[in-house]
């Protein structure tokens, strides 16, 4: 596929639904809030943007993928960080304190039939590398992404446009 092409299929892209704004506009102070909080620098941002990255490769969503790795890059993070949190596990690009995040947003989204989702091991492991602030932080950025999920998944809001454009009218 050439540049075009895909330039041309990207511009004849179309959300389901147009933007929840013009039906409730408390969603935008609801994300203004979601947002305040997680910034209150307890943890990096990249930390969060990783654990937000990797929730959006994990529902499936192209929206949350592509706007989670566009605002990595626009942070100066590494490419490589960035292709490898699908393949966090093995990848030799994470402190400790990012590993566990992955693994405690990948705990909360995947489902476990045998157990509970987080187990007190993993719980100990994040104390370990955050405060309780940290990881309320924590908790809530994953939240934030999950009150979201529903909206990509059904809306279907246009990947790579800027927030307030991407939605059609």
């Amino acid at each position: 596929m050439t540049s075009t092409t895909r330039t041309a299929e990207q511009g004849d892209l179309r959300s389901r639904l147009p933007d929840p704004s013009q039906f409730f506009p408390e969603v935008t102070s609801i994300a203004g809030a979601m947002i305040k909080a997680v910034q209150n620098g307890s943890i990096p941002q990249i930390t969060i943007g990783l654990v937000q990255l990797r929730a959006g490769q994990i529902v499936g969503s192209t929206y949350h993928t592509v706007r989670q790795t566009d605002g990595l890059r626009k942070a100066g993070e590494a490419e490589e960080r960035i292709t490898a949190v699908a393949s966090w596990r093995d990848a030799p690009y994470f402190t400790d304190a990012e590993r566990v995040a992955l693994e405690l947003v990948e705990a909360v989204l995947s489902p476990n039939p045998f157990g509970e989702r987080v187990p007190d091991e993993l719980y100990a492991r994040a104390s370990a590398h955050y405060d309780e602030k940290a990881l309320w932080t924590l908790i809530l950025a994953i939240g934030q992404i999950c009150f979201f999920i529903p909206v990509a998944l059904i809306a279907k809001p246009i990947p790579g446009r800027p927030l307030g454009r991407n939605y059609n009218a």
